[in-house]
């Protein structure tokens, strides 16, 4: 049964600006600057530079309350009747919508494709193809193996799945004995290992195109028939098998080491600049105190158009035209969206230095010294608690912002971890375990690696009591193997 009521409700809703703030406050400094960029392309009320004091000028209600009483005075509106809209706006009528086209809502992320310019990895190898001495079938098949090639310069497509394809797609019927023909074809080309099917084939090619030696030969068959042993480390095995001394196997194993697993970066890793890491925070140790600043980046000097302002004044002035009404409205949300973008900027700013202030606080001594077991347990309820803020707030701080210290720029999220109690019940950080965990692997006999149990048990001599699982997660969390594949000879 329908029934037709009224109910007092109480719900919580993110304005659309809200939203956009939340948004302004994830972006790191590069990202900020494109958005503000992108800002005073779009809104022609905004504008860059300081204010002077004598342009100290109403802010747009107090420009309408004034026009408002400009407005009682009759003569002086019938003055401005002779004013033209069209010097200051176009004469096309027709509406901006009408000349675009947008599919996306109005909070929707840009996710765009950049698009790579260049000589790609596949265009050099087919340009090699051509100075191949080959037939003309044979060169086809091998111009469709490249086009199947990954980035890594592999081929991971078992034959008969490209030969069904060559038959539906392109009308092409070849045996699998035709593709192998100019499967050879592609991995006689620079360079060495393109066009492999796995890594074992991958550096068998590039070895087998080296100067003959006992290394290469040793090499060879130890990629050939013992390779499983050699991901393994099973270096005895491999000792035996081939009845070769110790130094022979670890100069062979110095050249295995010296091979590309993946041909295919080779072009496009020559020519990659680098990334460059624009600190969003300084935190410097100076004579013992902390000095914590902003980017400059992060805070522009922007200001709300004298111009715009100046034209609220005489459009309202002249407010019972209808042209004139519908300028005033134009100029008015932009000077509403200008208004609240350097509002924005201002929260953004207050937001981002009370949070760091709050994290250098609680990490001072790492700031001090450098030293990462100096580092204390922090998680994000902690600093939220600290500036009154929401978790999910102190979350966007931390994404992909970045600080610069006395010792390197560091990603903030570095500084947060879990906790865990030593045996004197002191709560310290994981990150503190995980540096003992380091270093010890790092300072340990390579001929005979700690193992977890090893290294669980030289952690509770240092008074860290925790268990065999939990080294090994910690452990894999650094990316460092199990002992056995850190063995060496």
């Amino acid at each position: 049964m329908l029934k037709q009521g009224l109910y007092q409700k109480l719900s919580q809703k993110l304005s659309p600006q809200q939203i956009q703030l939340m948004k302004m406050l994830q972006l790191p400094t590069v990202e900020m600057e494109e958005r503000i960029r992108q800002e005073l392309e779009e809104n022609p009320a905004l504008e860059t530079g300081e204010d002077s004091a004598e342009e100290e000028n109403p802010t747009e209600e107090q420009a309408i309350a004034e026009s408002s009483e400009m407005d009682t005075d009759a003569n002086e509106a019938n003055e401005r009747d002779d004013f033209d809209l069209s010097d200051y706006f176009p004469d096309d009528d027709t509406p901006d919508y009408k000349l675009s086209v947008k599919n996306t809502g109005p909070d929707d992320e840009e996710r765009e494709i950049p698009l790579a310019g260049g000589t790609t990895f596949q265009d050099a190898l087919k340009a090699q193809l051509g100075l191949r001495d080959c037939d003309e079938r044979t060169a086809l098949l091998a111009e469709h193996l490249i086009g199947n090639m990954d980035e890594d310069g592999y081929l991971r497509r078992d034959l008969d799945s490209i030969v069904n394809d060559l038959a539906f797609t392109q009308n092409v019927i070849a045996s699998k004995e035709e593709l192998e023909k100019a499967l050879d074809e592609v991995q006689a080309l620079d360079p060495a290992g393109s066009g492999a099917r796995d890594l074992r084939e991958c550096l068998l090619l590039q070895v087998r195109r080296m100067p003959h030696s006992l290394d290469q030969r040793i090499a060879e068959a130890i990629i050939d028939k013992h390779f499983e042993a050699f991901g393994k480390k099973h270096y005895d095995r491999i000792l035996e098998k081939l009845e070769i001394e110790e130094d022979a196997l670890k100069e062979a194993i110095e050249l295995i080491t010296r091979l590309n697993p993946k041909p295919g970066n080779t072009m496009r890793d020559s020519g990659a600049p680098g990334q460059e890491i624009i600190p969003d925070f300084t935190v410097l140790a100076v004579d013992g105190q902390l000095e914590l600043s902003l980017n400059g980046r992060n805070a522009p000097e922007l200001r709300i158009s004298r111009a715009y302002r100046e034209m609220m004044q005489e459009y309202a002035r002249n407010k019972k035209d209808k042209a004139a009404k519908e300028a005033i409205m134009f100029i008015k949300q932009k000077l509403d969206g200008a208004k609240w973008f350097i509002d924005a900027i201002k929260q953004r700013q207050h937001t981002l230095l009370v949070t760091m202030e709050a994290i250098m606080e609680h990490q001072r001594d790492f700031f001090l010294t450098g030293d990462e077991t100096k580092l204390k347990p922090m998680i994000l309820k902690d600093i939220a608690e600290k500036v009154h803020l929401d978790i999910s707030t102190i979350s966007r701080v931390a994404n992909s912002k970045y600080v610069q210290t006395n010792y390197g720029t560091i990603l903030l999220k570095f500084f947060f971890s879990e906790s865990l109690t030593n045996e004197a019940g002191e709560e310290v950080s994981t990150r503190e375990v995980k540096k003992i965990l380091k270093d010890a692997i790092e300072a340990e006999d390579k001929h005979k690696p700690l193992t977890d149990d090893e290294l669980t048990a030289l952690l509770k001599g240092k008074g860290y009591n925790i268990a065999r699982r939990t080294v090994a997660k910690y452990r894999e969390q650094l990316a460092l193997p199990v002992a056995r594949l850190r063995k060496e000879l």
